[in-house]
C-alpha cells in the first residue's frame, strides 16, 4: 500500500507539473479525495526532483552540448551560455520570495495558503490570467533573441507559484505570451526556468525534514521519484507540441472546473 501510494505521489507530480494545473495543489487535493494522506509541502517539494530529472533528461542537448569549438559550435556555446545566465537571473525571485516566507511566514503559508479554500480561489484567478495569455497577440520574442529583462520578468511571475494553485508552469507560459513570446518557446523556457527554483525547494525542505524521510521509507519514496520522472517526460514530450498547435484553453476550461469542485466538497 505505501509503494501504491508513492506511485501515486509520482504520477500526479510528473503529469501536473508541467500542465498549467498547479501540482502541489493536485497533490494535497486528490489525495484527500482519495483518502490518503496529503504529502505535504516537504515530500511535495523533494518528489518535484524527478521532474527536474526528466527536464535536464530531456533538454540534455540544449544544457549540456558544449564541446566543439568550431566557429559554428562556439555560438551555439554563447548562446547557451547566455540561456544558462538567463534562466539564473529569472531564478532570482523565487529565491527572495521564497526565502522570505520560509523564514517569516512558514505557519501562514501552511495553514491559510495551502487551505482548500484559498486553491480553489486561485484556481479561478488562475484561469482568467491564462485566458488573457492565450488570448493575447503571439509575439516573436523566443529563446534566440530574447533579452535578460525578459527571463527576470517572467521570474518575477514564477515567484507567485510559491502560493498552492498558481502552478509555476501556468503562470511563466501565459506571462511569456502576454509580453510576447511564441508559444512553443515560452513553453520551453519555462520547463527550462523550473529547474533551479524545484531544486532548491527540494534542497531545503529535505535538510528541514530530514528526520521525516527516513521514517516514510526510502524505497518507497525512491519509487515515487522514478514514477515522477518517467511521467514527467511523457508530459514534456506531449505538452510541447501540444501548446504550439492548441494553446491554454483546454487547461483554463479544467481550472475552472477544478475550482468548482473543491469549493463544492469544502
Amino acid at each position: 500500500m505505501e509503494y501504491l501510494k508513492f506511485i501515486l505521489y509520482g504520477l500526479i507530480q510528473g503529469l501536473t507539473e508541467f500542465i498549467p494545473v498547479s501540482s502541489t495543489a493536485h497533490l494535497k487535493v486528490i489525495s484527500i479525495f482519495l483518502g490518503i494522506d496529503d504529502p505535504g509541502i516537504s515530500l511535495s517539494a523533494t518528489i518535484q526532483l524527478g521532474s527536474v530529472f526528466a527536464i535536464a533528461w530531456y533538454f540534455r542537448s540544449d544544457i549540456f552540448n558544449f564541446r566543439s569549438q568550431s566557429s559554428k559550435k562556439f555560438l551555439d556555446y554563447l548562446l547557451h551560455e547566455r540561456l544558462l545566465k538567463s534562466i539564473l537571473i529569472g531564478t532570482i525571485p523565487i529565491v527572495l520570495l521564497g526565502g522570505s516566507i520560509k523564514l517569516y511566514a512558514p505557519y501562514f503559508f501552511d495553514n491559510v495558503l495551502r487551505s482548500n479554500l484559498s486553491i480553489a480561489l486561485v484556481s479561478f484567478l488562475m484561469a482568467f490570467f491564462m485566458y488573457l495569455a492565450d488570448k493575447s497577440k503571439r509575439g516573436s520574442i523566443n529563446i534566440k533573441n530574447h533579452n535578460y529583462s525578459h527571463s527576470l520578468l517572467i521570474g518575477f511571475f514564477q515567484a507567485f507559484a510559491i502560493i498552492p494553485g498558481v502552478s509555476r508552469s501556468g503562470v511563466t507560459i501565459s506571462s511569456a505570451l502576454i509580453s510576447g513570446w511564441e508559444i512553443g518557446d515560452a513553453a520551453k523556457f519555462s520547463f527550462l526556468l523550473g529547474m533551479p527554483a524545484i531544486c532548491l525547494t527540494a534542497i531545503v525542505e529535505f535538510i528541514s525534514s530530514f528526520n521525516d524521510f527516513f521514517s516514510l521509507g526510502i524505497l518507497p519514496f525512491f519509487v515515487g521519484l522514478i514514477t515522477a520522472f518517467l511521467s514527467s517526460l511523457l508530459a514534456i514530450n506531449f505538452l510541447l507540441k501540444y501548446y504550439s498547435s492548441n494553446g491554454l484553453k483546454i487547461f483554463i476550461i479544467y481550472r475552472v472546473i477544478f475550482g468548482v469542485v473543491i469549493l463544492l466538497n469544502l
